[in-house]
């Protein structure tokens, strides 16, 4: 009977010492606040802006294309790629042509016709002429902003920013071997189809200038097979000072120089390569 009691006052202590237990002990921790995302950083050189956009890519006219598009003037900027979700997609114009008016001004190449757009204020109509089956036709595109990769202080390519993530840190870098001279970074590079190059104007990279040995110029970054360019032996890495007796130190400057100096039939262009001035003799 004892053993009985001792053992019912045992499990009684026992209820008593769990129910005795505190609530707190028995509820979860509340949950942690969510981290706050860190700030975005871009590479060094490299910068992120809004900027007009009419999302084309085009190309000088040359001769033969103005030939073959029955123009009457060798002028204007050939589409040669659309954004279909951009501006100029969106408003009707197509690969193949060529725009020859922006808002009543008339274009000489495709270099002009990118500062007309980067000049123009999102939100407002871009008028534009288009040569298209030997017709001209009236279009007008409404200009958007869109955030571009900055490189230099130009604009480089058109992006889609997305939020980022955090980036985990990254590991040290090997050390480089060092070199008796830097190479500047580029800019931009454009096409001239008339020639049949691909090339970087130096005026605004004045160390990469004084390493091909000139003050200013048009360094050929390619030539293309079969072009009037290779066929004048000229090569990568010369940098193109003058056509005739013109000097000239931008690709604008290049391409009118040499619509001046095809219509006399062959010409002379003057490359600097090895740091010395080599004239070529060129046949369109």
């Amino acid at each position: 009977m004892k053993n009985r009691w001792q053992i019912g006052a045992i499990l009684m202590v026992a209820v008593l010492m769990a129910v005795a237990v505190p609530v707190s002990f028995a509820q979860p921790a509340p949950p942690a606040p969510p981290a706050q995302p860190a700030p975005r950083a871009h590479a060094a050189g490299i910068a992120i802006r809004s900027a007009s956009y009419l999302g084309v890519s085009v190309m000088d006219v040359d001769s033969a294309r103005a030939k073959a598009l029955k123009l009457k003037e060798e002028r204007g900027a050939e589409i040669t790629r659309t954004d279909l979700s951009g501006p100029a997609a969106k408003a009707g114009v197509k690969v193949g042509d060529v725009v020859l008016e922006y808002n009543g001004q008339p274009v000489q190449d495709s270099a002009q016709l990118q500062r007309l757009v980067r000049e123009t204020v999102p939100g407002h109509d871009a008028k534009l002429s288009v040569w298209r089956n030997g017709a001209a036709q009236a279009i007008t595109a409404t200009i958007e902003s869109r955030h571009m990769a900055m490189i230099g202080g130009e604009p480089w390519f058109a992006v889609q920013v997305p939020p980022m993530p955090e980036m985990p840190p990254m590991p040290p870098m090997p050390a480089m071997p060092s070199f008796d001279f830097e190479i500047p970074h580029f800019q931009t590079v454009m096409q001239n189809s008339a020639l049949g190059i691909s090339g970087e104007p130096l005026g605004d990279e004045q160390q990469f200038a004084e390493f091909f040995g000139v003050k200013d110029g048009v360094l050929v970054k390619e030539v293309e097979s079969n072009s009037a360019a290779e066929r004048a032996g000229i090569k990568a890495g010369d940098v193109i000072v003058k056509v005739g007796e013109t000097r000239v130190g931008s690709l604008r400057e290049l391409t009118t120089a040499l619509r001046a100096a095809r219509s006399k039939g062959s010409y002379a262009i003057t490359v600097v390569r090895n740091k010395k001035e080599t004239p070529v003799t060129v046949t369109p």
